[in-house]
C-alpha cells in the first residue's frame, strides 16, 4: 500500500488546471507571438517594408520581457493581473503572466525561423509582384511552417515549465501539487508522481511535435 495524501482526484483536478493553463495561455501566446515575429521579420532592415522605429521597439520588447525571470515578472504584474481577471491568485490569473512571458519568445522564434527561408524565394516572390501579405502567405509561411512547428513545441514545453511555477504562487496545477503535498507535507510519492508526469507530458509534446515538423517538410 502506497502511503501518500494525494488522492485521484487531486492529482486530475491538477493535470486539468495545468493543461488548461497551457492550452489557453499557448493560443493567446502564440497569437501575440506570431504577430509580434513576423512584423519584427517586416520591419528588419532588408525586409518588406523596413521600418526602423518599430522594429527596435519591438525588439526591445522582446529583449526586456525575456530578460525577466518568469517568476519575477509573475510577480511584478500581480497589480495588471488583478485588473484583467479580479485576482492575482489562481488558474485564470496564472493565465496573464504566462501569455506576456510566452509571447516574445515565440515572436523571437517565429522571426529566426523566418529568417531561415533562402532570400532568394522573397525575391522571386517580389519579381512576380506579390504583395507584402502574399509574400507571408504564399512563400515564407509555407516554407517555414516545418520550422514553425519545432518552435511552437519548444515554446509550449517551456510554457509547460512555467505553469509548474506559476503553481507556487496560488495558480493551482502539477506544480503547487509538487510543493504542497512533495516538499511542504515530504510526501515522496507525490514528488515522484508530478516528476514522472512532467516527464511524459514533455516526451509527448515533443514527439508530436517532430513528427508533424518532419511530415511538414517532405510535403
Amino acid at each position: 500500500m502506497i502511503d501518500t495524501l494525494i488522492t485521484s482526484e487531486l492529482f486530475l483536478e491538477a493535470l486539468a488546471a495545468t493543461f488548461y493553463m497551457l492550452g489557453v495561455s499557448l493560443f493567446f501566446g502564440s497569437v501575440l507571438g506570431i504577430v509580434i515575429g513576423i512584423l519584427v521579420v517586416v520591419t528588419r532592415p532588408g525586409g518588406v517594408k523596413p521600418n526602423a522605429a518599430i522594429s527596435l521597439i519591438l525588439n526591445v520588447v522582446i529583449n526586456l520581457t525575456r530578460s525577466l525571470p518568469f517568476i519575477i515578472l509573475l510577480v511584478a504584474i500581480l497589480p495588471f493581473t488583478r485588473w484583467v481577471v479580479g485576482s492575482s491568485i489562481g488558474v485564470n490569473a496564472a493565465i496573464v503572466p504566462l501569455t506576456l512571458m510566452i509571447a516574445p519568445f515565440i515572436g523571437r522564434l517565429v522571426e529566426n525561423s523566418l529568417l531561415e527561408v533562402p532570400e532568394g524565394i522573397v525575391e522571386a516572390a517580389k519579381s512576380m509582384g506579390a504583395t507584402p501579405v502574399q509574400i507571408f502567405t504564399r512563400f515564407l509561411l509555407p516554407e517555414a511552417r516545418g520550422s514553425l512547428v519545432l518552435a511552437l513545441t519548444t515554446a509550449t514545453i517551456g510554457l509547460l515549465d512555467a505553469t509548474a511555477m506559476a503553481g507556487t504562487v496560488g495558480a493551482g496545477g502539477i506544480g503547487d501539487l509538487a510543493i504542497s503535498y512533495g516538499y511542504q507535507r515530504f510526501d515522496g510519492f507525490a514528488m515522484l508522481l508530478t516528476v514522472i508526469t512532467l516527464i511524459v507530458i514533455v516526451q509527448a509534446i515533443q514527439l508530436f511535435g517532430s513528427r508533424l515538423a518532419r511530415r511538414l517538410r517532405r510535403r
